[in-house]
């Protein structure tokens, strides 16, 4: 063993160490392009032994590049699981993961509600039960339910909610935050079909007012803001959400079409304005009631992969620029759609390239957004030297200049063990989706263990 390889291995305790204390790849392969079983029939199987504890350690570093430079992430993650059978057709899994953050120790760059906020994290996975009985199968407990996937970008995966505390900046398997739920799923022939039931919600976690990512408001001259608490959804028969999805597979065309009646996971700022003695705007975080009708389709072209999504949104809320507006929101009706390609290429390289739009169908002109707001996004992913990787995804609105560039490289050095190294560089306006966070830019690393 080299004395590269014996810094690394002893970053393990470095990684290992949690705070007991408490607060709540992007490319796409064949498999899951077309993996459109449903999630029980995708569990592995599980051998008839003891269970074991799966997982990994991970270290995570970013620096963020903007005036005053500092250090926004030191984070070691383990991250661990199991599952297990109780019977034929009985089985669980069980999962965790903790999460501590140095940064929050070594700078006084962030505020006390930031710092308790980030600096340490327990948070349960799945843990579910699963129960088979001829074509039905039955899945009870918190899980991931996922019902599209693009890439970079999330359209027709409308379910789960997301650890949005770095943006959309992590790996979506690492972002969702799974559903206490129960499903039941049915299989005739070629057809597949979903019913869910979500009683208590999870919501997206955006963080606190003075961190990285929180999604400020924009705020008229002369003003200034404060931010209250989020409100959250009681936990009643009113808050809950369920759904119903059918797919089918004909003539190698995968289609899928769903409904969902949710209290929205994404919040919606509204708006207060307090005139004396400082004229100020107070915002409050809020989950509007929503419809969604929604579809995905992909098809298998030889070497090409064809992949499509859209939803439509009835009840969602969105800011708008009007001083005189009651609340500064107005509600919206949405149709979001994405459509990609998936190219395999010569000598280990993929390129995926998409566009996607968001069209507004009863306009308010006080939004901050246009009434179509276009965007595509294109991601290489090249790998040589059998054990190094490349990728870089751009994301861009074709409305302005604003856009997201994220190259990495990652270094599978040792069986179980990869290296990565990358950036994220936002560029926009103000109040665009990504120069909103223009100051964020930040350079990053990442070491893994996995078991």
């Amino acid at each position: 063993m080299n004395s590269f390889q014996r810094l690394l291995i002893s970053l393990i305790p470095f990684a290992l160490h949690v705070s007991p204390a408490i607060a709540e790849d992007d490319f796409l392969d064949r498999d899951s392009l077309f993996g459109d079983e449903p999630a029980l029939a995708r569990t592995k199987p599980v051998q008839e032994t003891s269970p074991k504890i799966k997982g990994f350690i991970q270290f995570e570093a970013a620096r963020t590049t903007a005036d005053p430079e500092h250090w926004s992430k030191l984070r070691s993650r383990i991250d661990l699981g199991s599952n297990g059978k109780l019977g034929d057709n009985l089985k669980w899994k069980l999962g965790a993961r903790f999460d501590y953050d140095f940064a929050y120790n070594i700078n006084d760059f962030y505020n006390q509600d930031v710092k308790r906020n980030q600096r340490s994290n327990f948070e349960l996975r799945e843990n579910y039960l699963d129960f088979s009985h001829g074509d039905w199968d039955f899945r009870f407990g918190r899980q991931h339910v996922v019902w599209g996937e693009m890439v970079g970008l999330y359209f027709a995966d409308v379910v789960s909610a997301r650890d949005q505390r770095e943006f959309i900046l992590s790996e979506f398997d690492q972002m969702r935050i799974p559903q206490w739920a129960a499903r039941a799923e049915y299989f005739a022939g070629d057809i597949h079909a979903e019913a869910l039931w979500i009683p208590v919600a999870s919501y997206d976690n955006i963080g606190k007012p003075g961190s990285e990512f929180f999604p400020y408001q924009p705020v008229a001259p002369g003003f200034q803001s404060q931010y209250r608490q989020e409100l959250r959804p009681e936990r009643n028969a009113e808050n809950m959400n369920y759904g119903l999805r059918l797919s089918t597979l004909k003539n190698g065309w995968d289609v899928s079409g769903f409904y969902y009646r949710s209290t929205d996971i994404n919040p919606t700022f509204y708006r207060d304005i307090i005139v004396a003695p400082t004229p100020t705007y107070v915002f409050q975080a809020r989950h509007d009631r929503i419809h969604q009708l929604g579809g995905t389709v992909a098809k298998d072209l030889g070497d090409i992969i064809l992949k499509g999504e859209a939803v439509y949104t009835k009840g969602r809320s969105f800011t708008v620029l009007n001083t005189a507006d009651s609340d500064g929101v107005a509600q919206q009706n949405t149709l979001d759609w994405a459509l990609g390609l998936d190219f395999n290429l010569p000598a280990d390289t993929r390129l995926n390239v998409q566009v996607f739009q968001r069209q507004f169908f009863n306009y308010n002109t006080d939004l901050i957004s246009d009434k179509r707001e276009n965007g595509y996004s294109l991601l290489l992913n090249r790998k040589f030297f059998s054990d190094w990787e490349a990728q870089a995804l751009f994301i861009s609105s074709s409305n302005r200049p604003d856009w997201l560039f994220r190259p990495r490289v990652t270094w599978n050095f040792e069986r179980n063990w990869r290296l990565l190294f990358g950036a994220d560089i936002f560029k926009g306006p103000e109040l665009g989706m990504f120069g909103r966070y223009d100051k964020q830019d930040r350079a990053y690393s990442e070491i893994r263990y996995s078991f």
